[in-house]
């Protein structure tokens, strides 16, 4: 161990200086607004409120998943919530008080409905439209590989990710600690995917949906560019699922929403109709396909 540190946590804690790392300038111990700012609202039922984080890939991948299936009430407006203090503006807040991405306003009814947290999105989707998640005995498998993805990301994100990717100071413990819990979780994973196609069974799901963009990325080398450090390739059952859920159209398509990094070609900063992504203008950049 070559992390030695003499801090000692006092009685009591306070917010006396940033935390560091690379969100350090929004990192706060309250909830609520900071500003006021109201949301845009377009012209489809769900409005989309969001970031291509894997959290936020999620809702778009679901949403381009529910139309490629032939649900037009699954037409939605996606607007771009940056973390950079966006996600604190008064309308953001009023419909995640949690103040994260994505955040969903379902305008379908005669009463807005607010869906706040990725997996209920999920959830909220699937039964809406009766798809992705089974009502027989599969439905107890597929919902618990759902919150087993929303209790491990944590571990994966604000865990390991932090410390590896974003902390401004290294400490070996802190990425040990972590990247043995990620190393568990794919490993859980792989036996899951050796006995089965995809987590729930034979059949795509939510579960699919709510995993891949977490586990599927760092499986593909892109999550925290840790790959090689995880040595991801020894995981061969999520590498081939990995891959055949890479390869639908609406996964392609749902993984450029509200995206702002990366190739050009991959991003979509918003969407509103489907010919954007054929439509390529200052802020819809068409998709390489």
């Amino acid at each position: 161990m070559t992390d030695a540190s003499d801090y000692t946590p006092p009685k009591i804690w306070s917010w006396n200086k940033e935390s560091g790392g690379k969100f350090a300038s929004i990192n706060r111990p309250i909830a609520g607004p900071t500003h006021e700012k109201e949301l845009p609202v377009g012209r489809h039922p769900l409005q989309l409120y969001s970031l291509a984080t894997p959290n936020g890939v999620k809702a778009t991948v679901m949403l381009e998943e529910l139309l490629a299936l032939g649900f037009s009430g699954a037409e939605y407006d996606a607007w771009l919530i940056k973390i950079d203090g966006n996600q604190f503006g008064s309308g953001f807040v009023a419909v995640n008080p949690n103040s994260k991405i994505p955040a969903l306003m379902d305008r379908s009814g005669p009463k807005p409905v607010r869906v706040f947290e990725s997996g209920a999105i999920l959830m909220h989707l699937a039964e809406k439209f009766g798809v992705l998640l089974p009502t027989d005995s599969r439905r107890a498998e597929c919902l618990s590989w759902l919150f087993w993805q929303m209790g491990s990301a944590p571990y994966l994100g604000g865990g390991f990710g932090h410390f590896y990717a974003y902390a401004p100071t290294k400490i070996e413990y802190a990425i040990d600690r972590f990247a043995m819990e990620v190393k568990r979780q794919l490993d859980v994973l792989d036996r899951r995917l050796a006995e089965s196609t995809y987590l729930a069974g034979d059949e795509y799901t939510i579960a699919d949906i709510a995993v891949w963009p977490w586990y599927g990325g760092l499986a593909k080398g892109v999550l925290y560019e840790a790959g090689e450090f995880l040595q991801v390739q020894d995981y061969k059952n999520l590498q081939r699922w990995a891959d055949a859920v890479a390869q639908r159209p609406a996964v392609r398509r749902g993984r450029m929403v509200n995206r702002t990094w990366g190739d050009p070609a991959s991003q979509l900063h918003e969407r509103h109709d489907a010919s954007d992504f054929e439509t390529k203008t200052q802020d819809k950049l068409a998709p390489a396909t």
